[in-house]
């Protein structure tokens, strides 16, 4: 099947402002995932795509159960399943992000899709799972773990290495990549340069990884890339607060997630790296960094820590932080893999005060497991992806929604 797609109709990524905290009551129409894990979620229009590594889903009532090669689509309002969108993606989804004309863009560690070759990006119909013809973005030697789309561009990120090393900016229609945008992470902590997580605003992309340099200027995991002018280069902004080790055997490099505001004013990120003595390492924390700092040495506005357990995404929405991961506690920068003085209990899941950083009232609480894997915060609420099934004390497998109240 073949989607016209002309100037005008692009990626179209537009950021949601909440103005209060979402009910800590989940929203019980949404579907279920019956195995493995939500990596990523993305919303086309009124319709939810999920993507992970799984292999069935159920509806919300659980009367109906149908087979879906790790990504499948169910109808925000209703939370009714899509039949008809049920590709065979084999392997692993960590990315989706929203594409023009009833389309989404798909990342992960796959060969192919629909048994036609499309190596770790593709372009699918979400009439009927079918790929998206002239979309080719020719991706190799690794996975594509991250994706933003951003007017005519798709932003991907991840451990490949063609067309370019871990980082590229696409054609959103031809997937062919843009010759001005020749950035390149390098001397990773890792074997290979890997770009865990980005985020795009009209003329920045922030993106975190295993990397040290960006083209060569020193940005130890984090960097800020300007993209309002037509060739994108590196901003003057730095900060070497993910430069010291955290358990550097176990993780040698330790960002996660991160998310920028609604405004692009700021941006947060949050990490793994384990139980640390020093509250001078950003290990198993959320921090918040200002967006158009002109500085080398920038330093976080806020850090919250978790005291040793992970963090893996993040939403910020304006009236909150939002952070998931396996944590107990938050406000713990003196717990060592156990409650220090002040900590807040927050299982699973917590939002912060976008100003303090401080923990707010709100705790539905989930089940830990590996944690959450993925946010989405859209004009009616937050939809939360991971690999456990309870979620604000409700049965809700692995796909769940904080409405707004």
């Amino acid at each position: 099947m073949f989607t016209r797609v002309t100037l005008a109709a692009v990626i179209a990524m537009t950021p949601f402002t909440h103005t209060r905290v979402v009910s800590a009551n989940p929203a019980d129409t949404t579907p279920h995932v019956l195995d493995g894990i939500v990596n990523a979620i993305a919303l086309v229009g009124g319709t939810v795509v999920v993507g992970g590594s799984f292999s069935e889903v159920a509806d919300a009532g659980r009367t109906t159960t149908y087979p879906r090669a790790n990504v499948f689509a169910f109808e925000l309002a209703t939370g009714r399943v899509l039949p008809g969108f049920a590709p065979v993606v084999d392997g692993p989804v960590h990315a989706l992000a929203a594409g023009a004309g009833s389309t989404v863009y798909v990342g992960g560690d796959f060969p192919a899709v629909n048994r036609s070759r499309a190596r770790a990006l593709a372009r699918l119909n979400l009439a009927d799972g079918s790929l998206v013809r002239g979309f080719t973005p020719r991706v190799g030697g690794g996975m594509v773990s991250t994706l933003a789309g951003r007017g005519r561009h798709l932003y991907a990120g991840g451990d490949f290495t063609s067309p370019r090393t871990a980082l590229a900016r696409l054609d959103a229609v031809t997937g062919a990549a843009d010759p001005r945008f020749t950035i390149e992470p390098g001397l990773p902590r890792t074997p290979k340069a890997k770009v865990y997580a980005l985020a795009a605003s009209a003329d920045r992309l922030v993106v975190d990884g295993s990397f040290t340099t960006l083209d060569g200027q020193p940005r130890p995991q984090l960097g800020v890339i300007d993209i309002g002018t037509p060739t994108p280069s590196v901003a003057n902004w730095r900060t070497g607060a993910y430069e010291p080790e955290c358990m550097a055997d176990v993780f040698p490099s330790y960002v996660r997630g991160l998310d920028l505001s609604p405004d692009g004013s700021y941006f947060v990120v949050v990490t793994t790296g384990g139980p640390v003595s020093s509250r001078l390492r950003l290990c198993d924390s959320a921090a918040r960094f200002e967006t158009y700092k002109t500085s080398q040495r920038v330093t976080p506005t806020w850090v919250n820590y978790t005291g040793g357990d992970s963090l893996y995404s993040v939403a910020a929405t304006g009236a909150a932080v939002y952070v998931g991961g396996h944590q107990r506690w938050m406000d713990n920068p003196r717990g060592r893999d156990s409650v220090g003085p002040g900590a807040v209990p927050r299982e699973g899941i917590a939002a912060l005060n976008p100003r303090t950083g401080k923990v707010l009232p709100w705790n539905p609480g989930r089940e830990r497991g590996i944690g959450v894997k993925a946010f989405l915060a859209h004009q009616t609420g937050l939809l939360v992806g991971s690999d456990t099934t309870r979620l604000g004390r409700e049965y809700h497998a692995r796909i769940g929604m904080f409405p707004l109240p």
